[in-house]
């Protein structure tokens, strides 16, 4: 049985002029590769940053509501009949938080659109891409 043709040895200076094509090939084509990919990091990097900041947003519209609620309820005169207990302030509290939440995802008042617009505006205008 023949196996020198299947030996590596007559066919190392083939390998070595194949390899060393791909290698240029390689070194060529990664500094784009590497560029395709911070792109893609950016663009990824930009749309977490725009759904954090319209997060934050959203948080700043329900606790501006949640003061206002807060505010309306103190203008609701107290009864005399029935005493308020501490219980009851807090239950009163947790469903006004819980309650100006959802009404801010829901489209709110309009104060999260506002607040985002503007500052992603000022963000593009200083470019800011990054989270500090």
């Amino acid at each position: 049985m023949n196996i020198n043709s299947v030996s590596g040895i007559s066919n190392v200076g083939t390998a070595n002029s194949f390899s060393g094509k791909a290698g240029a090939l390689q070194a060529d084509t990664s500094g784009s590769f590497a560029e395709k990919l911070e792109q893609a990091e950016r663009s990824i990097n930009k749309t977490q940053d725009a759904a954090k900041l319209k997060k934050v947003c959203q948080d700043m519209e329900a606790v501006f509501l949640n003061f206002m609620m807060s505010k309306m309820r103190e203008t609701v005169p107290k009864d005399g009949l029935l005493k308020e207990s501490n219980a009851q302030v807090i239950m009163t509290s947790m469903l006004d938080t819980e309650l100006t939440k959802n009404m801010s995802q829901a489209g709110g008042i309009g104060l999260a659109d506002l607040l985002y617009r503007q500052l992603s505006q000022d963000r593009e205008a200083n470019g800011e891409s990054q989270t500090p």
